[in-house]
């Protein structure tokens, strides 16, 4: 099958049927990428490609160029000798990444085709065709696909490629017979139950509310000040978002991006900030101030908060995406893994790719909960 491709600078270039060959995906919609694009962090280029069969598009993704080089810091929660040595290898032989996906979520956000299309071939065109586009770049990658589709990665130009995951996606799934947020709480075991209630008694004094686009922008740099001490905690950081990125969300995708405030005293503490698609919550970033949130549990408040609205609201499912895992078993959510394909441009570091992989990705251990009744 003959296909061809079209690089797209900004979504004010896409065509028009973009939307309709993307729905599978919020994240790969104009909307959300007009957002992306206004707002996207300094290190990071967005690039847009629109796959054609003869004159029709037949399939759209997303590619990402991040510059590893022009972050500060990868993130400061960890010391030593090994994360010394994770940098150095960051800086000098993968400081310069090529992504199909986004590497601001969790899931596949990468790549939609229109029905009939085999996604087989569309992988292969973009490894083939499109990521040689790209020179100077130290990894190309090919991100967060579930286990069912990694049957389309079984074509010989993948065999040089790692094939690897990372720490798993968190997804919690409601109860149909659920209608109020009591209805999960008495499916805890009692042990659970007691963590909800001791987390909702240390909140007490709380204000939590939505806030509209204006209120956004007039706390922006409390909320980055938020999001930044969460930000560089973390254990591995590829990007910092610009200060602009919430607003820019709220004003692209009005009631799809739902911003949730925390207030004590006045004053802003904590937010927390999801999407809504279909019957899925996506959770997306979220900051606190670091001298309460232990004091209030605050943290656990906002993932059970998660929970009561995609309940209320009659969701399906919540994306918790990657990172605290523990906590996040603790409330329901349970791993699910997300592959992965990389690839380096130096043969002779392709060989050793793997080692060098587990020397990159922060170790992390922990022990998944199992907060409901047998």
């Amino acid at each position: 099958m003959n296909y061809k491709h079209h690089i797209y600078l900004h979504p004010t270039d896409l065509p028009q049927s973009w939307d309709s060959i993307a729905q599978s995906s919020i994240f790969l919609q104009k909307e959300y990428l007009t957002a992306l694009a206004s707002s996207e962090p300094a290190n990071v280029k967005n690039l847009f490609v629109g796959i054609f069969q003869d004159d029709l598009m037949v399939a759209v993704a997303l590619i990402q160029q991040i510059d590893l080089n022009q972050l500060q810091t990868f993130g400061t929660r960890d010391h030593g000798l090994k994360i010394k040595l994770r940098d150095f290898l960051f800086k000098n032989f993968a400081g310069k990444l090529t992504i199909v996906g986004n590497n601001m979520l969790t899931g596949q956000h990468a790549i939609a085709c229109s029905k009939g299309i085999n996604l087989s071939k569309i992988l292969a065109y973009l490894k083939r065709q499109v990521l040689p586009e790209f020179p100077g770049q130290h990894i190309h990658i090919l991100k967060d696909f579930p286990e069912e589709e990694l049957i389309h990665f079984q074509q010989p130009i993948f065999d040089k490629s790692l094939k690897f995951t990372s720490q798993p996606s968190m997804c919690f799934s409601t109860e149909t017979t659920w209608t109020k947020e009591q209805d999960y709480v008495d499916a805890l075991s009692k042990k659970y139950r007691d963590q909800y209630k001791r987390a909702r008694k240390k909140a007490d004094g709380i204000e939590k509310r939505q806030l509209s686009l204006s209120e956004i922008i007039d706390h922006e740099d409390r909320i980055y000040e938020l999001y930044y001490h969460v930000a560089e905690n973390a254990p591995l950081n590829t990007f910092f978002l610009a200060k602009s990125h919430f607003s820019a969300l709220k004003e692209n995708m009005g009631d799809a991006f739902r911003f949730f405030a925390y207030f004590e005293a006045g004053k802003l503490i904590g937010f927390n900030t999801l999407f809504q698609h279909e019957d899925i919550l996506e959770t997306y970033f979220l900051g606190y101030d670091p001298s309460i949130q232990k004091e209030k549990m605050l943290y656990l408040n906002m993932l059970y908060d998660m929970v009561g609205c995609a309940i209320v609201n009659q969701f399906k499912h919540i994306n918790f995406g990657r990172t605290a895992m523990e906590i996040k078993s603790s409330i329901g959510a349970v791993p699910v893994n997300m592959y992965g394909f990389m690839e380096h441009q130096y043969p002779w570091i392709n060989r050793y790719l793997s080692s060098i992989f587990q020397l990159l990705e922060p170790e992390v251990s922990w022990i998944q909960r199992h907060p409901f009744k047998s």
